[in-house]
């Protein structure tokens, strides 16, 4: 009610619309009934009570926010005609100073590290990673496109993934979005080695998520060449090419030099989506890039399991309109919180990674690119002389033996780790109904 009434008397300070309410409730007005977001008013006549309708697509009460978080929501929940029209503000990226600004306090670092420690926690960069790849491609690319409105379930999600299977139903854009997500999360886990904060990693991973989205497919990986607007905002981000790159050379600079991961993993999810560097996606870039710094150190991701639209939207508004970060930083400690909850659940199910794959997994991926690729040649016979080549004698039967495995259940879902297409799959299983190598 309290949103409502601010929305409708614009003018009203906010602890004045309270008084209101208070008063009302002691004139037997209205009638209160329930605590917290939970409470609903009734207006009281002679005769009945009648229900004052809740909000619309209000903000999820069982998500705990501080009290300047709440008046970020009040006024965001305002109609767009009764906020400020704003454009982009460089003084919210230049007064941010690494390892001084802090948008997340000390005592949320801690907490976040506790959260996301994982046993891999002292292996090379990307080790847990790669361990829970397949639950993460799942998990994150559902939950993200989930936030832009995909319609699709988790499970159609998951046949998707690991069996190619579109689910019926469905338009081809929202197949198109888990996908492009997929190879996305491939490419930042596969690459964490030479991945970075930079602008060749932004744009590639940008081009990723929104191939065959855009309207213009010259947008794809490319800075924005034109003026956009936001949606249900009154924000406007810069409309001149050379500021964006300029604003996008100086947010870079600063991340890099940014020490605690979290804090690297939350300026990202704040101020790239804020830049608009990109004609569209910029959000879906964010959430991916934002988990970079957590890949690297080997912490429990951010999948952005069960973060509801209503409240990202709102968050990512006070961003831009106001920018304000904490109801973002609330959102993002809970929805971290959610994500360490469903590691923790299947961590005991979590199977080690097999030390020779690890250890040989280029080897692995190359042979089996060579073998598809090359639909004339002898499977065996590229196999054999692939591993006679590049592994120890030791190794070698153990190795071949887990490239004719990983062979035997290649499927469109996986051909991405190997830079394979459909097509290519396709051309190579024909040739071997047509003369199967012996």
């Amino acid at each position: 009610m309290l949103a409502e009434l601010l929305a409708q008397h614009p003018e009203v300070a906010r602890r004045t619309a309270q008084r209101w309410i208070s008063q009302w409730i002691d004139d037997g007005q209205i009638t209160a009934i329930g605590e917290g977001r939970a409470r609903r008013y009734f207006v009281v006549n002679a005769t009945e009570v009648v229900a004052i309708p809740p909000e619309q697509d209000q903000f999820p009460g069982y998500i705990p926010l501080s009290a300047d978080s709440r008046d970020i929501v009040a006024y965001i929940d305002q109609p767009p005609e009764a906020r400020k029209p704003v454009g982009y503000q460089r003084d919210f990226l230049d007064a941010y100073r690494p390892n001084v600004t802090r948008y997340l306090s000390e005592s949320l670092r801690r907490q976040l590290h506790k959260m996301g420690k994982t046993a891999q926690a002292d292996a090379p960069a990307g080790t847990y990673s790669r361990a829970i790849l397949n639950r993460l491609l799942i998990d994150l690319s559902w939950a993200s496109s989930h936030l832009e409105g995909n319609t699709y379930s988790r499970l159609d999600t998951r046949e998707l993934i690991e069996h190619g299977k579109a689910a019926q139903g469905k338009a081809a854009i929202e197949t198109q979005m888990i996908l492009n997500h997929k190879t996305a999360i491939e490419l930042l886990v596969e690459n964490i080695g030479t991945v970075g904060f930079d602008r060749y990693t932004l744009m590639n991973l940008h081009s990723a998520l929104s191939e065959n989205l855009l309207p213009n497919p010259a947008d794809e990986g490319r800075i924005r060449q034109h003026a956009v607007d936001i949606g249900k905002s009154v924000y406007r981000p810069l409309p001149a090419p050379q500021q964006i790159e300029e604003a996008l050379d100086v947010l870079i600079e600063k991340v890099n030099q940014i020490a605690d991961p979290f804090e690297q993993s939350f300026f990202v999810l704040v101020h790239l989506p804020y830049l608009q560097p990109f004609a569209d996606v910029n959000k879906r870039t964010s959430r991916l890039v934002a988990n970079l710094p957590l890949f690297r150190t080997n912490l429990c991701p951010l999948t952005f399991l069960d973060v509801p639209e209503q409240a990202y939207s709102r968050a990512i508004l006070g961003t831009y309109e106001m920018t304000r970060v904490e109801l973002l930083r609330d959102l993002y400690v809970w929805a971290y919180e959610r994500s360490t909850q469903e590691y923790l659940a299947i961590k005991q199910d979590l199977a080690e990674p097999d030390p020779l794959r690890l250890a040989w997994r280029d080897v692995i991926k190359q042979t089996i690119r060579d073998v598809v690729l090359q639909p004339d040649q002898d499977a065996l016979s590229v196999i054999r002389h692939a591993v006679m080549a590049k592994v120890q004698e030791a190794d070698r039967d153990n190795v071949q033996g887990l490239i004719v495995e990983e062979l035997r259940r290649l499927h469109e879902g996986v051909l991405a780790r190997y830079g394979l297409r459909p097509s290519e799959l396709t051309a190579w299983k024909v040739s071997q109904v047509a003369g199967p190598a012996n």
